[in-house]
């Protein structure tokens, strides 16, 4: 039996709109060169990366969840059910999980949080750039629903023009309603678009 080792990272905690995502990777003995932190890896190198490692893992498998779950769960338990959706998807016999961050989903594996370890679990810095990858794409095909809110550039975070937009256009389904300042738009206009 193989003790094989997954690596579980997530993109999207902190924008006012969309999923937040997570990955799950097995990588077992392969070596990928230029894997680090998603967010310091130009998104030219992150595209090529992501390609590189769905074809050289063992297996892969994202998990998501939903604007309006992160509104009834909060941002860190709709994180954690991300992560729980990507780990079950992978469909493969596990002993250990390597999980970036300060804390793992209850599931009966070896579950270990590392801190910053997206800088250096080949695993997780898989993870941590398969997710970031798949989230900034979702966000991209929203940005050619709602146009006017330009998510192509800011994926969703609280840039100032996000937050224009917001102000201007008023709220999309795919806004988290309890993100501030989504929530003080949303009372103060009190509707939503």
């Amino acid at each position: 039996m193989s003790n094989f080792v997954a690596g579980v990272d997530e993109a999207g905690r902190g924008p006012l709109a969309g999923p937040v995502v997570a990955a799950a990777v097995v990588l077992g003995e392969q070596v990928i060169s230029g894997l680090g932190d998603s967010k310091k890896i130009n998104a030219e190198n992150r595209a090529l990366l992501s390609e590189e490692i769905k074809q050289k893992s063992i297996a892969y498998a994202f998990g998501s969840s939903s604007p309006l779950e992160i509104d009834c769960l909060n941002i860190h338990n709709a994180t954690l059910l991300a992560m729980k959706r990507a780990i079950k998807a992978l469909n493969t016999d596990l002993t250990t999980v390597l999980v970036d961050g300060k804390f793992t989903p209850n599931m009966p594996f070896d579950m270990r949080a590392i801190v910053k370890g997206d800088t250096f679990v080949k695993e997780i810095s898989a993870a941590s750039i398969l997710a970031k990858v798949s989230r900034d794409r979702t966000m991209e095909k929203y940005d050619a629903c709602y146009p006017s809110y330009n998510f192509k550039q800011h994926k969703g975070y609280p840039t100032k023009s996000h937050v224009s937009a917001l102000k201007k256009f008023g709220l999309t389904p795919i806004h988290r309603i309890s993100f501030r300042p989504v929530f003080d738009i949303l009372n103060h206009r009190g509707s939503a678009k």
